[in-house]
């Protein structure tokens, strides 16, 4: 667990000082999440730049025979659901990872299109909820950073009380500081790090579709 280091007692020079930098830093937080709040009013917690679209479509990324037949059916297959785990997984390249399905769909053309729609399936499956665990780890995100962000404000609000009381608390006022500096820390970590994560998405959706290309590929 990381530990806010402790800062020393601030006189009121440093502790105005330190009000005036927060209250700059909201204006400027104001200007940068006002247009993500407001991006889709119907997903109010998703924070993201990108347009949040919920499911993936098997027609967007699949040109192949229908996989409607398949089902589960892929689970079944124990080299199929080892090789589905293994071209899902991001650290898979994706030149190994057409090797290895050109490797796996072969025999006569019944064999190799059954292979395909199950291997296909099972990939759409696998990353359809890959993707949507990363959506839901991105909204729990999101809303812990406007509980922060409430607390944040509110602290600072208490701060500025404290400071304009003719008899000053010191010693409250340096604890109160120090605790708002780290929470403003770890609120702009935070939204460095979901900046970062709404891409994943996008990611998904690419290798779900070159995976689907390079599987059709070898039923030319």
């Amino acid at each position: 667990m990381l530990v806010p280091q402790r800062v020393g007692m601030p006189g009121p020079e440093k502790t105005m000082k330190l009000l005036g930098f927060l209250f700059a830093f909201f204006a400027v937080e104001a200007v940068l999440l006002s247009p993500l709040r407001a991006a889709d009013p119907r997903y109010p917690d998703w924070p993201c730049v990108q347009p949040k679209v919920p499911q993936m479509s098997v027609a967007a990324m699949w040109d192949g025979p229908s996989i409607a037949d398949v089902g589960n059916a892929w689970e079944d297959d124990p080299k199929i659901k080892e090789l589905v785990a293994r071209l899902a997984a991001r650290r898979t390249p994706l030149d190994s990872a057409e090797k290895a399905i050109a490797d796996f769909i072969t025999g006569t053309v019944a064999e190799k299109q059954d292979k395909a729609k199950k291997l296909f399936a099972g990939l759409f499956d696998s990353l359809s909820q890959q993707r949507s665990e990363v959506m839901s780890g991105v909204e729990r995100v999101a809303r812990k950073q406007k509980d922060l962000a409430d607390k944040i404000r509110s602290d600072v609000a208490e701060l500025r009380e404290l400071q304009d009381k003719p008899e000053q608390d010191q010693s409250k006022i340096s604890a109160l500081a120090s605790q708002v500096e780290w929470s403003t820390r770890i609120f702009e970590d935070r939204r460095k790090s979901i900046r970062y994560v709404c891409e994943a998405p996008t990611i998904i959706e690419q290798r779900v579709f070159a995976l689907g290309r390079a599987i059709r590929q070898t039923l030319d």
